[in-house]
């Protein structure tokens, strides 16, 4: 919880302790127009919270006191959380898949580019879905985004050959922008803030089953029916979260925040600032992976597109660490960047410098799942609220720990499982940073700004990853270690080649970029107005 807000005593008696989703418990939403009355909070007319109680009151109190399974909000938490679980599934599983089809199609040679092309349409979406869900609610922008995920899905696991399923990679990133950016929105406008962080650990929790399962259902299915039917299979299980979601958005989130922003016309300057970001990331990407004189005009181009765009998307003050919401997006992109970059590293280093089989490097990874969940699970606790800033420095101690102690296994009187021992704590920690960081970006943002700002904090979750991966997959590929390319052949032949120097060029320098966000959390509260 931030300085900006009351506790929960205090809440409960100067304001409804359910209050409109549109609302946060900043001293009653100073600034911004009024917005719609809700479930659980009285709409113009309507007695007060210290008026007496109206004698049909009992939907409101029932709202005040369920939880995110309660009465209320049940359809829509399944519905939602159903969502995000088909979408942890399908990034799990179609890492195991891409290989196999990539051979298939004989495009081995623009593997990475199915990659990079879900990542670089999947920005521009987050600052469309924002934009479209700030004027006109986040129903339509969800919907749309999950219509075209299913599409996505459908080209890449009908396609003829490699361009094709670029194509349907890419479609797959504009509904997946879309969909996790009207997620936030919806999360912010149709449940109170004493459960928001229940509902942000569940989002977590939906993807211990899939980051065990998935995999291995993945390679079952490739293996006896064909690595097409993980694509087109999971679209047909879209029909039950939509069946469950939509129609609760529509009665507890749908319109705009007010009538002021609903009536504003798309902002065209973020919108060019969005395509500018997706494809300044993308070259920089590309850049990276090449390593060669010619790479360096788009890497050039790439720098000139994203400075401009990154410092006209994100909030004003997010490269210096500006206290509160900027330090709260800039948190998001370190520890996400930083733990991912590693991450992408340690199963190609248990492979090539321990001789594991891909399979089981890849679960050397699976405990994390699980303490993901009960980091997020923990910041959840009502009790931690209080002291949320100084989870979030554990959080990144622990990231900077995980991230430093997992090369240790380059040396061969290191046991192999010392790295699924530092990968669960380092998951604990990102367990604790990323949900608390999408709950105070919400407590942090006005009714009109949710979907501006949870579209920032995706941003610089996405456009960290790639530039850090850049940046150690350069390292790896200079220091003998292979392009980063290449790093999935190299998995599947049993590579020995790469130097255990490329690896620690990698690791090293990631768990300082964590560290530096262990800084960066003790300014995410922003300092209390003197009176």
């Amino acid at each position: 919880m931030s300085a900006l807000e009351p506790r929960d005593a205090d809440v409960a008696i100067s304001a409804p302790q359910s209050v409109d989703p549109g609302i946060r418990a900043t001293g009653g939403g100073h600034g911004s127009a009024p917005a719609k009355a809700g479930p659980g909070h009285p709409g113009p007319g309507h007695p007060g919270p210290g008026d007496p109680a109206p004698t049909h009151s009992a939907p409101r109190d029932a709202a005040d006191t369920d939880g995110v399974l309660g009465r209320t909000y049940r359809a829509l938490s399944v519905g939602i959380v159903s969502v995000v679980l088909l979408i942890a599934f399908e990034a799990t599983a179609v890492g195991t898949a891409m290989p196999v089809a990539a051979r298939e199609l004989h495009g081995i040679p623009l593997y990475a580019f199915a990659f990079s092309a879900y990542f670089t349409t999947s920005l521009f979406a987050m600052v469309l879905s924002g934009q479209w869900a700030d004027r006109k609610g986040p129903l339509a922008p969800l919907a749309t985004g999950i219509s075209a995920f299913a599409v996505g899905l459908l080209l890449s696991g009908g396609a003829t050959g490699m361009w094709m399923f670029v194509a349907g990679r890419a479609v797959q990133g504009l509904g997946g922008g879309m969909v996790i950016v009207a997620l936030y929105v919806v999360v912010g406008r149709a449940y109170p803030e004493r459960i928001r962080p229940a509902i942000m650990a569940a989002f977590a929790a939906s993807w211990v089953i899939p980051s065990v399962v998935g995999p291995l259902a993945s390679g079952t299915v490739t293996e006896h029916l064909g690595w097409r039917w993980v694509f087109v299979g999971i679209p047909v299980l879209i029909v039950f979260p939509l069946a469950l979601a939509l129609p609760a958005i529509r009665r507890m989130a749908a319109g705009p925040a007010d009538e002021v922003m609903g009536a504003m016309p798309f902002d065209r300057r973020r919108i060019r600032l969005a395509l500018g970001i997706s494809a300044g990331a993308g070259l920089l990407q590309y850049a990276g992976q090449e390593l060669d004189w010619f790479s360096l005009l788009p890497a050039v181009v790439g720098v000139a597109l994203l400075v401009p765009a990154v410092r006209g998307l994100l909030p004003a003050g997010t490269a210096v660490a500006a206290r509160g919401l900027p330090s709260v997006v800039l948190l998001r992109g370190v520890s996400a960047g930083s733990f991912i970059a590693a991450e992408s590293f340690v199963p190609l280093m248990l492979v090539t410098q321990r001789g594991m089989s891909p399979t089981l490097a890849g679960l050397s990874l699976a405990l994390g799942g699980a303490t993901w969940a009960l980091g997020s699970w923990v910041q959840s606790r009502p009790r931690v609220e209080p002291y949320r800033e100084r989870l979030l420095v554990l959080g990144m101690i622990l990231v900077a720990a995980a991230i430093l102690a997992a090369p240790a296994v380059l040396f061969p009187s290191v046991p192999s499982w010392t790295v699924a021992v530092a990968w669960g704590f380092g998951c604990l920690g990102m367990g604790m940073v990323i949900a608390s960081t999408s709950v105070m970006m919400l407590k942090l943002s006005a009714p009109n700004e949710a979907g501006a700002n949870s579209a920032a904090l995706q941003i610089s979750d996405g456009l960290s990853n790639v530039l850090l991966l850049a940046v150690g997959g350069a390292a790896f590929a200079a220091l003998g270690g292979g392009a980063v390319g290449a790093a999935h052949g190299a998995v599947e032949a049993g590579a020995t080649g790469a130097h255990p120097a490329a690896f620690a060029a990698v690791f090293l320098p990631m768990s300082a970029v964590a560290l530096l966000g262990a800084w960066v959390a003790t300014r995410v509260r922003t300092p209390a107005p003197s009176h």
